[in-house]
């Protein structure tokens, strides 16, 4: 019996186990959407609103420039950086169309962007979306991405600007 044995194991050890989750986390953070097992998206899901969490919970220290903070509120945003640092690769690298490469901080993506956007949200700030089993050995597949994706809307995929553009010329029609 598996009685307070939280997690799967993913048939690894402790340190391949963390590496893979390390790097799934750190490419949802970068790409803000990926593509995985069913389990993975699932344990991966755990990991990632631990640390988005930690970073929301510094309220507006989280994005308040440096200079402005109290000594204080400077050190509990550098332990926030820490905790997350220790956990996920500090850059990540970004392809961009025609091959250039985009390097991000990661870190400073969470506390920044991710801190602001969530700022809000009690929790849940991953989805998951299943696809069906994968064509080479029948694993079931997902898609794990961010809620409120930058410049995606919920709804129908598109910009966001542009269902917003829509909307108003809507509105101002009606009027």
């Amino acid at each position: 019996m598996r009685h307070k044995n939280a997690g799967r194991k993913f048939d690894r050890n402790t340190s391949s186990r963390r590496a893979m989750l390390r790097n799934l986390t750190a490419n949802l953070i970068l790409h803000e959407g990926i593509e995985t097992t069913d389990a993975k998206a699932k344990e991966l899901r755990r990991v990632a609103e631990r640390l988005i969490t930690k970073a929301r919970r510094l309220g507006p220290v989280a994005y308040t420039v440096q200079k402005d903070l109290s000594p204080g509120d400077r050190a509990r945003r550098l332990a926030a950086a820490r905790t997350i640092a220790a956990y996920i690769p500090r850059f990540g690298v970004r392809v961009e169309t025609g091959g250039a490469t985009t390097r991000v901080d990661l870190v400073e993506k969470i506390l920044l962007d991710l801190a602001r956007r969530y700022e809000s949200r009690p929790g849940g700030y991953t989805r998951i979306i299943k696809f069906g089993p994968r064509r080479g050995d029948n694993a079931p597949i997902s898609l794990i991405e961010l809620v409120d994706r930058q410049g995606q809307s919920e709804a129908s995929g598109a910009p966001a600007k542009a269902v917003v553009a829509t909307e108003s010329k809507e509105a101002a029609k009606a009027q």
